[in-house]
C-alpha cells in the first residue's frame, strides 16, 4: 500500500475560459472520466489523462486538485462509500485507489497481476475493495485491513469494465459484464 499522508499534494484551481479546468501544474486540461458525489453534495472528478483527483466543495463552490501516489495513474470509474471515501480504479498505475476527503489522504494498493489495467472499484460491506482487468481477465479482491489480494481468474476473455457487488450475503458476490464474451459473469467467493 502507498500512501501520501506524509506530504499529500493538493492545489487550488481556477476554471478556465469554457468552463474547463486545468491543472495548476502542467497548465493541461483536467480530462473527467469519472464524476461522483458524496452525501454532502461535493463532487469529485476523476482526470483520466493524468493522476488526479478534483474536489468540488458543495458549499464553496472551490475546486482543490488531489495527486494520486503514482503519477499519471489515470484514475476512472468507482464509487463513494458510506463513508463518504472516493474509491476507484487507476488504469494505469495498476492499483485501486481511494481518497478519504475527512483526512484529504490518498492511499493505493497495487495489484499482483502486472498490466491488469484496473477500469472501476467498488468497496463491500465486508470491508474489501473489488475491481476488474480490462486486460488479464482477473478479477481482484483486496483486503483493506491487511492489503492482500485475492486474485480470480475468469474462464475465458473478458474486459471488465464496471464491477458491481451484491452484498446480500457474506462474503459479496460479484457481477460483471462480458465485453468480449456477450455475457454476465458472477463470481462467487468460497471463503
Amino acid at each position: 500500500m502507498i500512501d501520501d499522508s506524509k506530504n499529500p499534494e493538493r492545489f487550488r484551481l481556477q476554471q478556465s475560459r469554457g468552463g474547463n479546468f486545468k491543472d495548476p501544474k502542467t497548465g493541461k486540461r483536467i480530462g473527467t472520466y469519472g464524476i461522483h458525489s458524496d452525501a454532502r453534495n461535493n463532487a469529485y472528478l476523476l482526470d483520466f489523462g493524468a493522476g488526479n483527483i478534483v474536489k468540488i466543495d458543495a458549499k464553496t463552490k472551490e475546486p482543490t486538485v488531489y495527486r494520486t501516489p503514482t503519477p499519471h495513474s489515470r484514475p476512472r470509474r468507482g464509487r463513494v462509500d458510506g463513508e463518504g471515501r472516493l474509491w476507484f480504479g487507476e488504469y494505469q498505475g495498476d492499483a485501486i485507489g481511494m481518497f478519504d476527503p475527512k483526512t484529504e489522504r490518498m492511499k493505493e494498493w497495487k495489484v499482483p497481476t502486472p498490466w491488469s489495467a484496473p477500469y472501476d472499484a467498488v468497496l463491500d460491506r465486508n470491508g474489501d475493495a473489488w475491481t476488474g482487468s480490462m486486460l488479464t481477465d482477473r478479477v481482484a479482491r483486496l483486503d483493506v485491513k491487511g492489503g492482500k489480494y485475492t486474485e480470480y481468474m475468469l474462464p475465458r476473455p473478458t474486459n471488465i469494465r464496471r464491477v458491481y457487488v451484491d452484498d446480500s450475503k457474506n462474503p459479496g458476490t460479484l457481477w460483471i459484464g462480458s465485453n468480449h464474451g456477450a455475457s454476465i459473469v458472477k463470481v462467487e467467493p468460497l471463503d
